[in-house]
């Protein structure tokens, strides 16, 4: 509501008004119990902290940034709500920045888009040059997130994108599956995450003595349902078409159960189908999906608290590189019939 104070939640809360203001700053050293407390002040009375009265008193104006190479994609539509909402657990405010997976954007926005009111960046690139990256002007705390790799020292949130595609490649060859395919292979050049789901789809065929047939990883253009579709169609010309697929995201999964619909094709029973990412859709196609679920909660987590401690420690202190968890989510689109 208009016209509330730090003190106004302070006694509502019953804490200090030091205590209120840690909060809003995302400082860590206060208690759980006490932090929820003074939010649920703050969400009573509507309380609105002043960016540009806090960025000149404290030299922070608790506002974030989250870069992202499509947001409309539904990975990262649900990375950025989990960021956010890590985010308000800690008293910030986050800007969403969709790149398109420019060069030029990402660079812009790892250099703070220019906006002093900005304490720091999460950023997952997809062509940001590394020289780029590392001669960027502005050096406002920047946190790395996703599958590409830069050689020069940066926080970095990840997951084991070769293992967790490997996982996904065992199961299928689990079920007695040889003639595996792939869907996601880029036509042009390769990014991060296509070269480490490879890889690691290409180590469990090794690991499982099933030689790879290049003929089962048709190209495609982009991680969406239509190339999906189109990548499907080519597999079942060949005179000997799959019998699973492992796809680089549940994207192309969805347009590859479509296909294998239209061909009455029955999944799992003809063909297995696994994904990776675990959107909210996997959940509810028919079949439902078997995916890599990667914790999207623990992500934003690590890389909202590694981003604060950045903000906190500056330039010098040493940085780290974290990993998140996932795991393999055995639905019907690969589950054993009876």
């Amino acid at each position: 509501m208009a016209g509330t104070r730090l003190k106004d939640v302070a006694e509502r809360a019953g804490v200090s008004i030091k205590t209120v203001s840690n909060v809003v700053r995302g400082e860590a050293r206060v208690a759980d119990r006490t932090r929820e407390r003074v939010l649920r002040a703050i969400a009573d009375l509507d309380y609105q902290p002043n960016a540009s009265a806090r960025h000149l008193r404290t030299g922070r104006s608790g506002i974030i940034a989250l870069a992202v190479p499509e947001l409309v994609a539904p990975y990262f539509a649900e990375l950025a709500a989990q960021v956010i909402a890590a985010a308000k657990k800690r008293g910030c405010t986050v800007l969403i920045e969709d790149t398109g997976g420019s060069a030029d954007e990402e660079l812009r926005i790892a250099c703070g888009l220019s906006d002093p009111l900005i304490d720091g960046v999460l950023l997952s690139p997809l062509r940001l040059d590394e020289q780029a990256l590392a001669a960027r002007e502005g050096r406002v705390p920047l946190v790395l997130l996703g599958e590409q790799s830069y050689e020069i020292p940066a926080d970095h949130v990840l997951i084991d994108n070769s293992a967790a595609a490997r996982e996904a490649t065992d199961h299928l060859l689990s079920l007695g599956r040889r003639r595996v395919a792939v869907i996601g292979q880029p036509s042009g050049p390769a990014h991060a995450t296509t070269v480490q789901r490879m890889h690691g789809y290409l180590t469990a065929l090794h690991a499982a003595g099933v030689p790879h047939d290049p003929q089962l990883a048709p190209a495609t253009r982009a991680f969406t349902r239509a190339e999906g579709a189109a990548a499907m169609r080519a597999l079942l010309t060949l005179d000997d078409p799959p019998d699973a697929v492992f796809c680089f995201n549940d994207l192309l999964a969805s347009g590859a159960l479509r296909v294998a619909h239209e061909h009455g094709l029955r999944v799992p029973r003809d063909l297995a189908v696994a994904g990776f990412d675990d959107v909210e859709e996997s959940r509810f196609s028919v079949p439902s999906l078997t995916t890599i679920a990667p914790d999207k909660r623990g992500i934003a987590e690590l890389a909202v608290d590694a981003l604060l401690r950045r903000i906190d420690a500056g330039a010098m202190a040493p940085h780290s590189r974290l990993t998140a968890g996932y795991e393999l989510a055995v639905r019907e689109s690969t589950r054993a019939t009876v």
